[in-house]
């Protein structure tokens, strides 16, 4: 240990521009400092990096969309989300139809996609994503998640994605932090009426959200793998992708996707065609479901990487095991 932090004190010395990050090689539950005497629990999971999905153009893009405001946009591929262009809401309304439509055949030809290829614009996003802002409220969805004994996974990525920082309702009637629809939330114990909506309760919330992951979204989805005969373990990556999935759309809906999809494997491989496939009514909305978790759970990642003291495994109970000893080389800032 000791001629191993020799060797690391000289290559610093050697090469200072290298950045020495104990966190970067740190998975599962993490204990975060903020500072001296305050810290916050969160999951990592850096099968994400070791599948590539942080390179894949689907994340790219919506990490793009995540951080640029809502008065710019980007043309991209419908099918893969490859970026095409980039400008201006106020730009993109003045055009009219025909020019819009030029415009399109221009990228198509400038980066050879097909001509049945549709071209979107997608507006920026900062405006609902916040990654910062609902990180308080993430330590305590994993706090509640686990007394439930469920996958705290689940509660970080539900909270970056459905209703960051926010007790907001959709367009659809789904309302709070873990955005459950009123039926739904009725039938996982919460009191929904004139006079009380517990949905707005971030811990009866949490609870409603974890007994539904619990009881309805993975049972339902192990069947649909069984079904096809497929091996899982419910701490794979892809695994966990696929039952947010069920969260999003629906067991009924995954299952008609699974069903036209017709798997061989259970592996990431899966919920990249997942990615590519409608069924009923698992359409754009439900295959963009796991992209912005991925791309959001990326971000935390960074926050996390720029702005953390110290990072150092948790144990089950969430007592810290202790510091990492030894820094592993990561990429510089």
């Amino acid at each position: 240990m000791i001629k191993s932090h020799i060797f690391l004190f000289f290559l610093l010395f050697l090469f200072p521009g290298l950045n020495f990050k104990a966190q970067d090689n740190v998975s599962g539950k993490v204990e975060v400092r903020c500072t001296d005497d305050f810290c916050r629990y969160y999951i990592q999971d850096k099968s994400i990096y070791s599948y590539g999905l942080d390179t894949t153009s689907q994340v790219r893009f919506w990490r793009a969309i995540i951080k640029m405001s809502p008065d710019s946009g980007i043309m991209n591929a419908a099918s893969n989300r490859i970026m095409l262009s980039r400008m201006t809401v106020k730009e993109y309304v003045r055009m009219s139809e025909p020019r819009k439509d030029s415009m399109r055949a221009a990228l198509r030809a400038l980066y050879l996609l097909p001509e049945t290829e549709p071209i979107l614009f997608s507006c920026g996003k900062n405006d609902f994503y916040n990654v910062t802002g609902v990180m308080p409220t993430i330590d305590k969805g994993i706090r509640i998640f686990e007394n439930e004994n469920t996958d705290p996974f689940y509660a970080e990525a539900i909270l970056l994605i459905e209703s960051p920082g926010k007790c907001a309702r959709s367009n659809v009637g789904a309302l709070g932090s873990f955005q459950l629809m009123k039926g739904v939330a009725r039938n996982m114990g919460l009191q929904v009426n004139k006079n009380v909506d517990e949905r707005r309760d971030f811990d009866r919330s949490a609870w409603a959200a974890a007994k539904l992951i619990r009881t309805i979204c993975i049972p339902y989805a192990n069947k649909m793998l069984e079904d096809h005969h497929l091996a899982y373990n419910p701490n794979d990556l892809w695994y966990r992708l696929l039952i947010l999935h069920v969260y999003h759309a629906g067991a009924g809906n995954v299952a008609r996707a699974l069903d036209v999809m017709n798997p061989c494997e259970g592996n990431i491989a899966l919920i990249k065609q997942l990615w590519q496939t409608r069924a009923g009514n698992f359409g754009m909305a439900s295959q963009n479901y796991s992209q912005v978790a991925l791309a959001n759970l990326i971000e935390l990642d960074e926050v996390i990487r720029l702005t953390a003291k110290d990072v150092h495994p948790a144990d089950p109970t969430g007592k810290a095991t202790g510091f990492l000893s030894v820094p592993v080389i990561g990429e510089g800032n």
